[in-house]
């Protein structure tokens, strides 16, 4: 085959630095536009991005040209820099060092980008860490908790 075809659609989650809640309705809408800005430079462009106080939430197209580290280290050091320069409340931004990442399926795009789409009110009854945890068991991931949080 003369062509590399690749469609490999990643659900991405990370927190802020001690779930520290930074990420308000003032200043989301314009994060994630500018983390969708960095996906599409990366050639994995955004299909949903969404999250809460403490968290955020991608589903998007990872490039056949990009390891995932990459471009989760690339979107989360040109958003840190970015936040760091709306204003005094965020000048202490930072993202937490791991993430999550897991695979999504075609036929299940639509409800994982419902699932981002909703975090706020999903949110009203369960913490980051139930959420992570319960996804992490889905996956039948292996992983120690101690160093889920720092």
């Amino acid at each position: 085959m003369a062509q590399s075809l690749v469609k490999n659609y990643l659900h991405i989650i990370f927190s802020t630095k001690l779930r520290t809640e930074f990420i308000d309705k003032k200043i989301e809408n314009e994060l994630f536009s500018y983390i969708a800005t960095i996906c599409k430079d990366y050639d994995s462009p955004a299909i949903q991005i969404g999250g809460t106080d403490d968290h955020i939430h991608i589903l998007l197209n990872l490039s056949r040209k990009f390891a995932i580290m990459k471009v989760i280290q690339e979107i989360k050091a040109h958003s840190s820099k970015w936040i760091k320069t709306k204003g005094k409340k965020y000048e202490n931004f930072f993202w937490q060092d791991g993430y999550g990442a897991f695979s999504v399926s075609q036929k299940h795009i639509f409800a994982t980008i419902n699932y981002i789409q909703n975090q706020r009110e999903h949110h009203k009854n369960q913490t980051y860490k139930v959420e992570f945890l319960t996804i992490l068991n889905k996956y039948e991931m292996d992983y120690d908790e101690k160093y889920l949080w720092d």
